[in-house]
């Protein structure tokens, strides 16, 4: 369709495969909780811009 896009992600969990342990749900809610007001704050800055 030729429109232009953007994707941006957080990594929550590092899946280091020489440092493997198990999956903590709550850590990782905690992070993607840390990261919400950044991605807030880009997400509007971008939009401002277009």
């Amino acid at each position: 369709m030729g429109l232009p896009c953007c994707a941006i992600s957080v990594l929550t969990d590092d899946c280091d495969p020489d440092n493997l342990q198990p999956v903590n749900i709550e850590e990782i809610i905690a992070i993607a909780g840390k990261a919400e007001s950044k991605l807030t704050e880009l997400y509007v800055s971008l939009i401002e811009r277009l």
